[in-house]
């Protein structure tokens, strides 16, 4: 049992890093392990609509994580991304990220699979950010794992973060409730349900 933690802030260390961290201590107290992927300051390309990950099987811009966390997906259980808030979104660097990752990869490694996100901020703007990052599990067929609020942390620094109680509660009840939604889904003998084609249509004709 594994999980997959996306740390979308430009700094290793920050806020966001502190939350995933919680996470992912209260996570290993469960007997589930994760892995922290650092984003990181370079400047990540967004998703040019090549489509060459259609036949290449993962996105060809190789040197920013995006395939690693894709092939670290095709054995986990879940995924949790986590970002800062920038003017009431996630950042641009997870976005850019996110978009690559969730269009380029194998949907089978997603399907059915546990997703949940987490956001940091100083003080305004978490629920739209919040809102914005569940988008990506939800039409990727991933149920969202609930928490006893909604996903956020605050401070300005992680010392600050550490001060945040009801924020620090809120991402160890997450991670317990991944965790046992996880062992629910790896002890179920329930097959997943058949899957339909995929019907895409077009509001223009």
């Amino acid at each position: 049992m594994k999980v997959v933690l996306v740390n979308g802030s430009p700094k290793p260390n920050g806020c966001t890093y502190t939350g995933l961290s919680i996470i992912k201590e209260q996570l290993a107290k469960q007997g589930v392990d994760s892995e922290i992927f650092q984003v990181g300051a370079k400047p990540i390309i967004g998703c040019t609509a090549c489509v060459k990950c259609r036949t290449l099987g993962k996105c060809v811009f190789d040197d920013d994580g995006v395939n690693r966390v894709a092939e670290a997906m095709a054995t986990a259980d879940g995924l949790v991304l986590g970002s800062p808030v920038h003017y009431a979104g996630a950042s641009g660097a997870l976005t850019s990220f996110a978009d690559r990752l969730f269009y380029s990869m194998d949907k089978k490694n997603l399907r059915l699979k546990f997703g949940a996100s987490i956001v940091s901020c100083r003080r305004g703007g978490a629920t739209a950010a919040f809102d914005q990052l569940n988008k990506y599990f939800t039409i990727s067929q991933m149920p969202l794992v609930p928490s006893n609020y909604w996903n956020q942390i605050h401070g300005h620094t992680p010392e600050e973060v550490m001060k945040d109680e009801e924020g620090l509660q809120t991402l160890r009840v997450l991670a317990n409730n991944m965790a046992y939604l996880i062992k629910c889904a790896a002890q179920s003998n329930v097959p997943l349900p058949e899957e339909e084609p995929k019907i895409t249509t077009n509001f223009i004709r």
